[in-house]
């Protein structure tokens, strides 16, 4: 693999998390959208649930708390670096919208099929909430 196999933009197809209890989720519902962006040397990172709610209480800055809750947990972005290591493309994260990634690295198994992109991670390891997220996309 090289970056020329990730350059340009993936639509989602599908996110599944797999834990080790056995148990499957689809963190956004089997409906969602959103893209990933591999550029020369930049990433992006886009998702978000289908059907997010507007705000009703307020605008951007002054919503209500609950509001601003189901947005954050209706999206996530994030964006950096990226540098290929083996199988995985690894993201060098700068500015997220969790803030627990920003400065960190998010390792992601690499695996083409036809058009289609299948990024794999292992998550919170050695917790009762471990799992593998499996990630689907397709090339725009």
């Amino acid at each position: 693999m090289n970056k020329s196999d990730l350059l340009g933009r993936w639509k989602i197809v599908s996110w599944v998390q797999l834990y080790d209890d056995g148990r499957s989720t689809y963190p956004f519902g089997e409906q969602l959208r959103g893209f990933i962006q591999y550029d020369s040397d930049r990433m992006f990172c886009l998702l978000e649930k289908v059907g997010r709610q507007p705000f009703t209480t307020g605008g951007q800055w002054d919503a209500s708390i609950a509001e601003k809750a189901a947005a954050y947990d209706t999206l996530m972005c994030y964006a950096g670096g990226y540098r290929l290591d083996g199988d995985k493309v690894i993201h060098e994260v700068e500015i997220s919208l969790c803030p627990n990634w920003e400065n960190g690295e998010q390792a992601r198994r690499v695996v083409f099929e036809s058009d289609r992109l299948h990024l794999t991670a292992r998550l919170e390891e050695h917790t009762t909430q471990a799992r593998t997220a499996q990630l689907t996309w397709e090339r725009y």
